[in-house]
């Protein structure tokens, strides 16, 4: 009885760390799990005027409509074949920056480097697409210019389907490779220097303590983002691909998101769009289970 006692004073003790979870928790539930309560409109024909539970039940009438509708294959296409180069392209360099950035022994120069590399991640979406615009503007930009220098003709790039996804995943690379290189650098960080000095004992060289020591003490860093990037992949950037989008794209840059708030938000076709994020909400969720499972099988890293 006393050792009880002795517990719960303990934990009331300890009662500001308790207080300063629930901020955290009442967002959670306010703002994620709250609105849950609104997904049942998937399953109905949401009229504003009856409400949610005076709207009918439909079943699964909108499921059935998008992936029968003719633009379901494209939107599937172009949203995993977006996300999958992304993952495949600027997942890794984020990594090799940290390495390399970890490597550097000049104090003021490797803060230089950060600072020149963090610093795009600050711009907004919308400034970078008109910085996009204005360098690939076929008669005024200076990739233009760059390319009649040599001879070329000038490309609208903005205008053709297939230098879309290039764009895209350039200019991601290029804003957020940087910032995404921070955690793996707080993880290098935490190695511990004693492996090193026994290494440089044993004659390895720089490359091979990368490789041997700075790659496996932060391989459970990149196991865990690996997993969670994974279970985000029908989840392209709305609000680039929005803004990089027009007529003449069309075919390479319309994804669900986008296509879920023409006819969610423009069309007023509410349930329909409640379904289309629904499915790709199913499909992420899925994809982090698997994955996550994979990994605990062969790493024993995981995210429970």
């Amino acid at each position: 009885m006393k050792r009880l006692n002795r517990r719960n004073w303990k934990s009331f003790k300890n009662w500001d760390l308790y207080v300063m979870l629930i901020p955290v928790i009442a967002f959670y539930i306010i703002f994620c799990y709250a609105p849950m309560y609104g997904v049942q409109i998937a399953f109905k024909d949401f009229m504003a005027s009856k409400g949610i539970w005076g709207s009918p039940w439909v079943g699964f009438k909108y499921f059935e409509k998008f992936f029968n509708s003719y633009y379901f294959g494209r939107l599937l296409y172009n949203t995993i074949s977006i996300s999958f180069f992304q993952l495949l392209f600027s997942f890794p360099i984020p990594i090799i920056l940290a390495l390399m950035v970890n490597e550097l022994r000049n104090g003021p120069f490797k803060k230089c480097v950060q600072n020149i590399t963090y610093a795009p991640h600050f711009l907004s979406v919308v400034v970078l697409v008109g910085m996009l615009g204005i360098f690939l503007d076929p008669e005024k930009g200076f990739i233009n210019h760059f390319i009649m220098l040599f001879g070329g003709e000038p490309i609208d790039f903005l205008a053709d389907p297939k230098w879309f996804k290039p764009i895209y995943i350039i200019s991601e690379i290029w804003q957020n490779t940087g910032w995404n290189s921070i955690i793996y650098i707080s993880a290098l960080a935490g190695i511990d220097p004693q492996l090193h000095e026994a290494a440089k004992i044993d004659g390895a060289g720089r490359f091979a303590r990368i490789i041997h020591i700075n790659l496996p003490g932060i391989l459970p860093t990149i196991v865990t983002l690996l997993i969670l990037n994974v279970g985000k992949i029908m989840n392209v950037g709305f609000e680039k691909v929005f803004l990089l989008q027009n007529d003449l794209n069309i075919s390479a840059s319309d994804v669900i998101s986008t296509f879920s708030y023409s006819i969610g938000i423009q069309g007023g076709q509410y349930s329909f769009a409640s379904a289309i994020g629904l499915f790709n909400s199913i499909i992420n969720f899925t994809l982090l289970l698997v994955v996550n499972k994979i990994s605990k099988k062969l790493s024993e890293t995981s995210l429970w």
